[in-house]
Parts: C-alpha cells; sequence; structure tokens
C-alpha cells in the first residue's frame, strides 16, 4: 500500500459508511475561531459534494456524541483520500515502484482539541464513527499505550497519535473529540485504513499548528507529505501489526489533481505521470469494479507473502551480494539461483512476479505519458497473470471481472488491484465505451456469480488536506 495494497477485512468490517448525497455546508459556527488556511486547505467552492456531505455527517455525529462534557479548543476538518494502483502490487514492501492514484471516495475527521499538560485531568483522546455512533471509544494518548482488542478500528487512530508525540514537549499530550465519516468502498482493497490514518495525521497536525508545536512546519509542503505518509505507515506496522510497505499512506497524504504517482518506495522519490494524449487527441477513463467479495484469506496471506519475499531476497543474495531487496534483483539472478537450486517453485514464483512488476510499472509511466493506451492495456493484463499464477492472490470473482472486461470492445487492460483474495479490479476504457462496460460488468458478473458488482469512474485526485468550510 505501497499498498494496502492489502485490505484490512475486520477494519473494513466495523468502520466506513457510504455517503454520496449533495447537502449544504456544514454552519460556520464552529468554524470562526480558526486561523487562515494553508495551502493544503480548500475552499467551500472547491470541496467536492461526496466529502462536503461527508463533513456535514461528521459534524451531526460530532454535536451529538460530545455535546457535554465538550474538550476545548478549536474544531479542525481534515480529509484524505483512498487510492487505486494501476500497476504495481506487492512490490512496495520489497523497495519497489508502485504507480497509485487518489481517488475522490477518502475519511473525513471533524473535531475539536488540543495539546495539554499531562498533569491536566483532561487527557483524553475520545472518538466515534458514523458506521456505529451510538459508541464513543476513549483512549490515553500514552506511549504505554497497548491496542484494543474490542475496537480494533480506533488502533488506525490511536497509532497515528502515538506517531506524533515525539514532537511535543515531554509534559505535554494530546487531547480532543473527533467524529469520523467515509466513503471508501467497504471491503474494496481501496485503502480505507491508510486514509482513516493520514485524515488523522492532518487533524494532528492542525492541533499542533494552532498551538504552536508544530515542528514539521519548518518542512517544505513535499517533504512534509512524505513525513506523514512514513509515519502512517509506522503507525500500521507497529500498532496495527501490518507489514504494509509506504504506497497506500504516500498517495493518500501526497496525491495531485489529474496525475498518478511514480513512487520509488526505497528512496521515496516520486515523480508525477500526467495521462498524455493519443494521435487522435483522445484520454480513455478507469474504471473501478468492486467485487464486494472479500475472502478472509487475504488477512493471513499477506504476512506470508512479505516473509517470502524475504527469503527470496536472501536466496538470491546469494548468487549476487549487492541484492538487498528484490528491487535490486533482475531476471538474470532468478535464473542463475534457481539454477543452483537456491529457489524453491514458490519463491522462484514470488521473485518472478515482484522483478517482472518493478518493470512493468516504469514501462506504464512512460507509456501513460506518450498515451500509448494499447501498450498500458498490455501491462496492466500481464500484471494481473503475474498476480494470478504468479503471486497467487486473486480469486474466481476477480478473474471473472477481468476476463468481461479484457474481452470487451474499448477495453485497452484489466488486473486486479490492491492487495488481492477479493476486491477491485481497475481497467481502462474508452470513454465512449465506459458506462456500456459498467453496464455489461453488472449484467454478467451477476449471471455469473450470483451477486452484484459495483462500478465507479475515477481520474486522480487531490491527496489529504484540511478542510475550512
Amino acid at each position: 500500500m505501497l499498498l494496502l495494497l492489502f485490505s484490512h477485512f475486520l477494519f473494513n468490517l466495523v468502520y466506513h459508511t457510504a455517503a454520496f448525497s449533495r447537502s449544504t455546508p456544514p454552519s460556520s459556527r464552529h468554524l470562526a475561531r480558526r486561523q487562515t488556511p494553508l495551502s493544503l486547505t480548500m475552499s467551500p467552492s472547491d470541496v467536492p459534494a461526496n466529502i462536503q456531505s461527508l463533513v456535514e455527517n461528521a459534524k451531526d455525529l460530532f454535536d451529538k456524541s460530545f455535546s457535554t462534557d465538550p474538550i476545548e479548543g478549536f474544531i479542525h476538518v481534515s480529509t484524505a483520500p483512498g487510492r487505486v494502483n494501476l500497476i504495481g502490487e506487492h512490490t512496495d514492501y520489497t523497495g519497489g515502484y508502485v504507480l497509485p492514484l487518489a481517488i475522490g471516495y477518502g475519511t473525513v475527521c471533524y473535531g475539536r482539541g488540543s495539546i495539554v499538560k499531562r498533569t491536566n485531568g483532561d487527557m483524553k483522546c475520545r472518538v466515534v464513527s458514523m458506521n456505529n455512533p451510538q459508541d464513543v471509544v476513549e483512549f490515553e494518548a500514552d506511549p504505554s499505550s497497548v491496542p484494543s482488542v474490542t475496537n480494533k478500528w480506533t488502533n488506525y487512530v490511536q497509532g497515528v497519535v502515538l506517531q506524533y508525540l515525539a514532537d511535543l514537549k515531554g509534559d505535554e499530550i494530546f487531547s480532543f473529540d473527533m467524529a469520523i465519516a467515509g466513503d471508501v468502498p467497504l471491503g474494496s482493497g481501496l485503502s480505507s485504513s491508510a486514509s482513516l490514518e493520514v485524515a488523522t495525521a492532518v487533524f494532528l497536525e492542525a492541533l499542533m499548528r494552532e498551538s504552536g508545536a508544530d515542528a514539521l512546519s519548518m518542512k517544505g509542503d513535499r517533504e512534509r507529505k512524505k513525513d506523514r505518509a512514513v509515519r502512517c505507515q509506522r503507525a500500521e506496522n507497529v500498532f496495527c501489526n501490518v507489514p504494509c510497505g509506504i504506497m497506500d499512506q504516500f498517495v493518500s497524504s501526497a496525491g495531485c489533481q489529474g496525475k498518478l504517482l511514480l513512487i520509488d518506495c526505497r528512496s521515496l522519490d516520486v515523480r508525477e505521470v500526467a495521462m498524455g494524449m493519443d494521435n487522435t487527441g483522445c484520454k480513455p477513463v478507469l474504471v473501478v469494479t468492486n467485487s464486494n467479495v472479500q475472502h478472509n484469506l487475504g488477512d493471513s496471506e499477506y504476512p506470508i507473502r512479505v516473509k517470502q519475499c524475504k527469503e527470496a531476497t536472501e536466496r538470491l543474495a546469494l548468487v549476487n551480494s549487492s541484492i538487498l531487496s528484490l528491487r535490486d534483483a533482475a531476471m538474470d539472478d532468478i535464473a542463475a539461483a534457481s539454477s543452483k537450486g537456491l529457489l524453491d517453485k514458490v519463491l522462484l514464483q514470488r521473485a518472478r512476479h515482484v522483478v517482472s512488476e518493478n518493470k512493468r510499472t516504469e514501462d506504464t509511466a512512460c507509456a501513460l505519458e506518450k498515451g500509448d493506451w494499447s501498450r498500458v492495456g498490455q501491462l496492466m493484463n500481464e500484471s494481473h497473470t503475474s498476480m494470478k499464477d504468479d503471486y497467487e492472490v486473486s480469486c474466481k470473482e476477480i478473474d471473472i471481472l477481468v476476463e468481461l472486461a479484457q474481452g470487451f470492445e474499448g477495453v485497452y487492460g484489466s488486473r486486479l488491484t490492491g492487495g488481492g483474495f477479493g476486491g477491485c479490479t481497475v481497467t481502462l476504457v474508452r470513454e465512449d465505451s465506459s458506462q456500456r462496460l459498467i453496464d455489461y460488468l453488472k449484467e454478467q458478473y451477476k449471471e455469473k456469480i450470483g451477486t452484484d458488482c459495483t462500478c465507479f469512474k475515477t481520474t486522480p485526485s487531490e491527496g489529504a488536506r484540511e478542510l475550512h468550510i
């Protein structure tokens, strides 16, 4: 996620709620006391309708949940998007390349808080989600905190809070009330967990800036976004015990309107990639199709893949000592290790996927910029085959969606996106064929599987920001 590549089944089961209707912007009653927005903020006219709706829902939930015994402080509103990975799957945790884009669905955090002395009796952090509006969960932002076993979704919030404690003075701590609303599709592999983490991080940065404790303000905008992503990834690795890569948090934090991000997951260098025009002046669209299937296998198989990649790296280093991760390996190295009996069938397949996927990802970025849609589609199709056969993370439902799309007129390519074992596909298709494709996928999937799939068109959207609306 990087990926997220990996979908956190239990998290998604208890967390996000959909909110798509347009509603009026929230009252400015609580907003008047806030300071001037930074460059990451958006004015009301720039905020998409679905995000405005999420803000309104979160505000209403906040007012209902924290009207008694409120925590002091200023109101802050933050949002962070989910993501779709065009190509570069299961490569981020091996230091490779990924090519994701932020999507228009995301998470909104609406709350009030401040930084207080540890001796203050009001040291609580209270959070509530639209998915379970009756259940306000409380925790202390203390380094000795342990993950919750009853409200696991809150670990994604608490873990991020702990990552920012080091920026405060030794006798200071966070205290806040926060309501959360999100519309990243459930169980879809579109990184709702990273969306929540990054939105929480932006909220905390607002509290720090308000108090004058924001050491990150000394960094440039790009470095700040990168630092935020690293903290959120670390929160998920350490506090949530998920061995994810950096992709999901990075693109949620640093996503760019109209552009994909080619991310080097080792150096964290990033290149913005715009979709060019073909020789007819046309530009295709991306259709994301949610299989609405999530096999529990995903949670247990993901760490197994991480372990297998580490083992494959160790074996390959025996034939080429310069290999520190699969990012450094080439097909010749795999062939050499295999000929010496150093790689069994499974490790050979895992290494082959990662090495070939890194090359496909770099090639896709170049083809996108040239408007070579046929080449992009070919690389997407090859990626899916590799994920299905070598990395073994696809499933029947996803394969059916991919096959249906790949055979449809006007489609350039289609593949599984995300960690696998369910979730979504991403399809590059001519714009004038996109709605017919969506109708076809819905009809055929229902006929073949017996359940509904959901589809939406997407273009690269803006990353995380504070909202002053």
